[in-house]
């Protein structure tokens, strides 16, 4: 114990945005304070949550989490997106938006995520960087409250959960949609649930319990944990399923809902023709399907598959898997948390979010090439030909047949429309107030957004320019 330097202390300004009583390293003497150091657009950082939670019940009597956002993005520098983000991942421990990166700089951090130990009489126990390191994090905390149990040192009295909370509604954070002739389906996001529902909003049928798990079978007792992009093949609607880190199927007819991607583990295969069922993957966002075949931006591993619902087989369509962004064939490209997919006959665009670029892909070659963007730390909120324009963290995508892309610009709370073909960007105006939209649809003459953060969505008619909220579930 005596090797060990003191922690720095927190500034004593930052912005805590979901509690009233700042927590303070002084005041938490006698309990393992575990400090991760975040930002809301990570995917790496949405996969330490779970760690974290299990680590808050394991050890409640003695370790109290603390979360330092230290944001990539202008947009995440808001405390209300902060807060709406800490709601959409069900935190409950104190979170600080470290807008300038003291706390970050004090503690020698260098990458998202990574947690930061301090034992029970404030001193510094070590650093650890990214994600997949939750069981050395584990053992150094139960080593760390018996260190202090065994020097009479150790508080057992659990910290205190906080809590600013969403306004409760029908929808919770919605990130998925999907519109045919009759229908609307939405992912309900916040409440791990996909609705089915009439075009003016009236609720036909719900897919899920709105209990978080990983459950099969008939539509009330299925569970899903916050499922996203959704795509349709015949009466099969297709789930990325994030939070289970699978691709689940939902039978249009029955209402039974399986697995046919992904083993609800979060894994890092390299598939080639393999058992989908039997592939682990990571952080499954967006989904599309085209001609017999379903593909998945697989955000966690930066890569797009192909699944083949006919054969069950799944393969890696292109992506090294590194992060970063380069076209060229499918096995030598790189590409930067892909969220979202659409198709154009037989080519997929990819919204590229941590590179904030617009992808293609050629289906049939694998072939990769960048429609729009620039690179990992190159963003804004720029419109004009493509050398000029700039998105910041797109997160959706619908594209017209003719060649004309919606963009859910999503931290520049916009739309933008791009021209696949050269890349020119403009942006859709419209007079309803956008915040952070994470999905869109085109279908019937109309653009369908999921206005995440707002809990609702709206359809705006692109001949007319009128707009309307869709009333899901309110009638």
């Amino acid at each position: 114990m005596s090797e060990r330097g003191p922690a720095p202390p927190l500034p004593a300004d930052l912005e805590w945005v979901n509690t009233d009583v700042p927590p303070r390293l002084e005041t938490l003497r006698g309990r393992v304070v575990l400090l991760w150091f975040w930002s809301y657009d990570n995917v790496n950082s949405w996969n330490l949550m779970p760690q974290l939670r299990r680590l808050e019940e394991q050890h409640h009597d003695g370790l109290a989490v603390i979360g330092v956002h230290c944001p990539k993005y202008p947009h995440q520098r808001d405390g209300e997106a902060l807060l709406r983000a800490v709601n959409r991942h069900r935190l409950r421990h104190p979170v600080a938006n470290d807008r300038d990166f003291r706390a970050w700089q004090d503690y020698g951090i260098a990458a998202w995520p990574s947690v930061a130990l301090v034992d029970a009489t404030g001193r510094f126990a070590a650093i650890y960087a990214g994600e997949g390191r939750g069981a050395e994090i584990e053992a150094h905390v139960g080593a760390l409250l018996d260190e202090a149990a065994a020097h009479d040192q150790r508080v057992y009295e659990p910290t205190e959960a906080v809590a600013r909370p969403e306004p409760r509604g029908v929808l919770a954070f919605p990130a998925g949609l999907l519109v045919d002739e009759q229908r609307l389906f939405v992912a309900d996001t916040g409440h791990d649930r996909v609705v089915e529902c009439s075009h003016d909003g009236r609720v036909v049928r719900v897919f899920g319990s709105g209990n978080a798990g990983h459950a099969d079978g008939v539509a009330a007792l299925a569970c899903f944990r916050q499922p996203h992009g959704l795509a349709r093949r015949g009466n099969a609607l297709y789930v990325a399923d994030t939070g289970n880190h699978c691709v689940r199927r939902v039978d249009l007819v029955s209402g039974e809902v399986d697995t046919v991607l992904g083993t609800a583990r979060a894994g890092r295969s390299r598939p080639v023709a393999a058992e989908a069922t039997a592939t682990a993957l990571n952080t499954p966002l967006g989904l599309a399907a085209v001609g017999d075949d379903l593909f998945v931006a697989v955000a966690g591993q930066h890569q797009v598959w192909r699944f083949e619902p006919a054969t069950g087989l799944v393969s890696v369509l292109a992506g090294t898997g590194d992060l970063g962004l380069a076209d060229g064939h499918g096995s030598e490209a790189a590409f930067a948390q892909p969220t979202a997919l659409a198709a154009i006959g037989r080519e997929l665009l990819v919204a590229d979010a941590a590179s904030s670029a617009i992808r293609a892909i050629d289906v049939d070659s694998g072939r990769v090439d960048t429609v729009l963007g620039r690179g990992l730390y190159v963003f804004g909120d720029a419109t004009g030909a493509r050398v000029e324009a700039r998105l910041q963290n797109p997160l959706a995508l619908a594209a017209d047949p003719r060649g004309l892309l919606y963009v859910a610009d999503s931290y520049n709370d916009a739309i933008k429309l791009v021209s696949r073909r050269s890349g020119e960007t403009r942006p859709l105006r419209m007079a309803h107030p956008l915040r952070e939209p994470q999905a869109l649809a085109v279908a019937r003459n109309m653009l369908w957004i999921a206005n995440t953060n707002q809990h609702e969505i709206i359809a705006i008619d692109l001949a007319h320019g009128a707009l309307r909220r869709v009333p899901v579930g309110e009638t």
